[in-house]
């Protein structure tokens, strides 16, 4: 009796010949489906142009420009006020979650509702829950 150990683990050159050529093939494949895209360039030119040498480094004693203006510490005070307030109005209005108002019909239709769907589902329903039922 023969157990074949070694097929498991190592490759045999067979496969390595036939992983190779479809390396190949999708090495092939690959640059030619970058080179169809149906997109308009709205990409920044940093992405598409890739890093250019300028012949010099970067002088990082220049602090870069902002994207958007920086909000002061009196806009940041005054957004989080008026947010807290916002905050405040909605827990007077009583939107937080209340107790369900009958708790044993719950209980009762969290026990049955499993049961009644499955009917539904197997075609078995009952008309009296489902009146579209056939």
């Amino acid at each position: 009796m023969t157990i074949n150990v070694g097929g498991t683990f190592f490759l045999k050159p067979g496969s390595i010949c036939r992983m190779a050529l479809m390396a190949g093939l999708v090495g092939m494949l690959l640059p030619a489906a970058g080179c169809t895209s149906t997109s308009t360039n709205n990409a920044p030119t940093a992405l598409t142009e890739g890093p250019k040498d300028t012949g010099s480094y970067p002088n990082l004693n220049i602090p870069p420009q902002v994207a958007a203006k920086q909000l002061t510490k009196e806009e940041t005070a005054a957004n989080l006020a008026q947010l807290k307030a916002e905050e405040q109005m909605q827990i007077a209005k009583g939107s937080g979650v209340k107790a369900p108002a009958n708790s044993a019909a719950l209980n009762t239709l969290a026990k049955t509702h499993g049961a009644d769907t499955l009917k539904q589902i197997e075609g078995k329903c009952d008309p009296a829950l489902d009146p579209s039922c056939n």
